[in-house]
């Protein structure tokens, strides 16, 4: 049997905007995924459908993994033909162990490839607005680990040469020796006064600092009750972050969304938030598969006086349908409303003038398209709109391989918000919960509920939610706006 191939590809620091090129273009090609704690999961909403995703992850305290058992994975993976990608948070060849991931592949005669990803000792410093290097402030740079296979697990290095010949030091994962590095470092050489800044979850929208001095910070830390996973900064160029820090000033820098999600596509709205600052969980995570055609529907057509898409694919898929059998569009002649703005974008950018569900008039025939979602919640739909007919484009499964991350993420971060941004993401969304035997009462507990559009608002209540808040139009722009002014 031909063996497959391993690319073992750095996911870059959190801000999935960082990872490289080559690296998503792997994501798209695995057959099989192997992914570590620190790797941001929604990049693995690239990889296809049918892509097996294994967590490897390693928390300080322990291994989901054993790194042996990690090896082994990847050879038999491959072994049996395919495509498998080794995901590691930051850059594989810093601190990753990719070369005795490698040299397993290499003895067992496995092809494979390393994609460099950008480490988290460089790209957090800059997104607390420090670079590592500066004419004025430093021009030599170190990457060192702070723990190691050294007694007790502190590192035994060349204090020494760290002291006097390093301008600028990253430390990884250095929280717990913090008080041993600091000591090391003055006692070495470097003045007590030397700039310290401890970075966490860097490039994400939960990013946090802690600024100090070798004298002062390892009380701080303890204070604070600072913890891994973070990226301690040492040297004289941490002083012009004050002028240049910018990352956390976004926005919605800090703000922590959970994003009822209706849709298959990548969301333009999950996209916006983030570009402002803020880390964004999306779920229920959906697939899709083609449904049976209705041709009677088709075949009328031109009878309904009032049409509703469901989601934007739905938009996408219908019309799709009718150029495939060379249908004439023009036989449509009723009104066009869509359940949100994203899905009006989408009739829009097809040529058609649609409108939000919320001005739809109560009279003439009414077609519902959509996915299976409607036909699940027939009873709702006819309380709302009375009689219709249903033409279903595709059948929307959940993705249950993502139903473990999404319930890690929610031990790992605090959320403060979720926002519904339609009507069918409230049902959606309580729907999506019941393969995890959460309640939606219990994930929302303690967040601020906003609904977009009036529409959405009504149903959150219909549903037992209590709705904080509405933005002034269901618009991305007023979202954030709403949001900012929220604090």
């Amino acid at each position: 049997m031909k063996h497959g191939k391993v690319y073992l590809v750095g996911a870059g620091p959190g801000d999935i905007g960082l990872i490289t090129v080559k690296g998503l273009e792997a994501i798209r090609r695995a057959e099989v995924i192997l992914y570590d704690r620190l790797v941001n999961p929604k990049l693995l909403e690239f990889a296809n459908n049918d892509c097996e995703l294994i967590y490897g992850g390693k928390l300080p305290d322990r291994h989901i993994l054993r790194q042996e058992t990690i090896n082994e994975l990847l050879i038999s993976k491959a072994l049996e033909g395919k495509i498998v990608v080794r995901l590691k948070g930051g850059d594989p060849g810093v601190f990753g162990r990719v070369g005795e991931e490698a040299a397993g592949l290499a003895e067992n005669g496995i092809p494979f490839e390393m994609v460099p990803g950008i480490t988290s000792g460089i790209a957090a410093p800059m997104y607390a607005g420090i670079p590592v290097t500066h004419r004025e402030y430093g021009g030599s740079f170190a990457i060192v680990t702070a723990h190691d296979k050294s007694k007790d697990g502190k590192p035994n290095l060349d204090w020494t040469s760290l002291a006097k010949g390093i301008d600028t030091i990253a430390f990884y994962m250095g929280v717990a020796n913090l008080p041993h590095i600091c000591e090391n470092l003055v006692k070495h050489g470097k003045s007590l006064d030397t700039p310290v800044i401890l970075i966490q979850w860097g490039t994400l929208g939960r990013q946090k600092t802690l600024e100090g001095t070798l004298s002062t910070i390892a009380q701080k830390v303890k204070d604070a009750k600072f913890s891994n996973p973070a990226i301690t900064l040492v040297g004289d160029v941490v002083s012009i972050r004050g002028k240049i820090n910018w990352f956390e000033k976004k926005p919605l820098f800090g703000r922590q969304i959970l994003l009822a999600r209706t849709g298959t596509e990548e969301s333009a709205l999950a996209a916006e938030l983030r570009e402002q600052g803020a880390d964004v969980m999306e779920y229920p995570k959906w697939k899709r598969e083609a449904a049976p055609v209705k041709e009677q529907i088709l075949d009328r057509i031109d009878s309904y006086e009032r049409i509703l898409f469901g989601s934007p694919e739905s938009v996408k898929e219908f019309f799709e349908l009718l150029i495939g059998r060379s249908m004439d569009i023009r036989k449509i002649k009723a009104e066009l409303f869509t359940s949100s703005i994203k899905s009006k974008k989408a009739l829009n950018e097809r040529g058609f003038s649609a409108e939000i569900v919320d001005k739809m008039n109560s009279t003439g025939n009414l077609l519902i398209i959509g996915d299976n979602t409607v036909e699940s919640n027939e009873q709702y739909f006819m309380s709302q709109y009375g009689e219709f007919d249903m033409f279903q484009t595709s059948q929307k499964q959940l993705d249950e391989q993502f139903i473990p991350i999404f319930l890690r993420t929610l031990e790992e971060v605090k959320l403060d918000t979720i926002v519904f941004p339609s009507s069918a993401s409230v049902q959606q969304f309580i729907e999506g919960l019941k393969t995890t035997r959460l309640s939606e009462q219990e994930v929302i507990k303690g967040l601020k509920v906003i609904c977009m559009g009036n529409h959405t608002y009504e149903t959150a209540i219909v549903n037992g939610l209590k709705p904080d808040g509405m933005p002034s139009s269901p618009t991305n722009e007023a979202l954030v706006d709403f949001l900012g002014k929220q604090g």
